[in-house]
């Protein structure tokens, strides 16, 4: 990996961390689309998508409330994928390397919302000073610049230095050790979906989970088309609802 792709990487990493960049930060946050993209800055799109939604999997119950987040999704699939191709490892055992990743990102989370709460309250006083453009600088560009260098530069040599580090690792606890993590990265998708089963089976979502069921088992449909079919009914039903066709309760 050269220090150009792993600059590259550290800046999707921020944009996935960044809210201003609007619908890239909701797209580039999800593991499924920083892999592919950190895949694609590496020559294998194929595999960073692999990996990515192999990550993606884990975090498909992903609730951030409260300004605590269990886990940071886009940490997770942005250096699981770098590392899983660079060193040639597969999804399963890239995804057992993901998970301890995406606790480590709460960290850069806590620091990050800790030292924004100094800046916050520096507002009153230059308010009250109306000092405004001091406001924008501290409500924005200055956070941007602090976000930018804690998501970067961890990213950066997590990326650039860590494949030979995971790799000489690998090679030293032996193939057993390797075979483990791969179980237990196979394991792990299971959370994530039970997570989200958790949220479907309710007493208004059942019906469209069995929906997509049967259409997935007895209609032999591949997985676009069932999404196709979700995404009208989708909107169908929130027109139908807004209407006031239907009820919330």
């Amino acid at each position: 990996m050269t220090i150009l792709q792993a600059l590259i990487i550290g800046v999707i990493y921020y944009i996935g961390s960044s809210w201003i960049y609007g619908v890239a930060f909701q797209t580039f946050y999800r593991p499924l689309v920083n892999g592919f993209l950190v895949g694609l800055v590496l020559g294998d799109p194929v595999t960073g998508t692999i990996i990515g939604a192999t990550v993606n999997l884990v975090y498909l119950g992903f609730i951030s409330a409260g300004g605590s987040i269990p886990g940071d999704p886009a940490l997770a699939g942005v250096v699981a994928t770098a590392i899983g191709i660079t060193s040639d490892l597969g999804a399963q055992t890239a995804l057992s390397l993901a998970v301890p990743l995406g606790l480590v990102g709460t960290l850069l989370w806590v620091f990050r919302m800790s030292f924004t709460t100094l800046i916050v309250q520096r507002f009153d006083t230059l308010i009250n000073e109306r000092k405004i453009n001091k406001v924008t600088w501290n409500n924005f560009i200055l956070p941007q610049l602090f976000l930018f260098v804690i998501s970067v530069v961890p990213v950066f040599f997590a990326v650039l230095y860590g494949p030979s580090v995971v790799e000489s690792a690998l090679n030293f606890l032996g193939g057993n050790v390797v075979d483990a993590l791969a179980v237990i990265g196979g394991m792990m998708p299971a959370l994530g979906i039970a997570l989200n089963m958790k949220a479907i089976i309710e007493r208004k979502n059942i019906i469209f989970y069995f929906f997509g069921f049967f259409l997935a088992a007895y209609l032999d449909l591949e997985i676009i088309a069932v999404g196709a079919f979700a995404a009208v009914v989708a909107f169908i039903y929130s027109q139908y609802l807004s209407g006031g066709g239907l009820s919330n309760e």
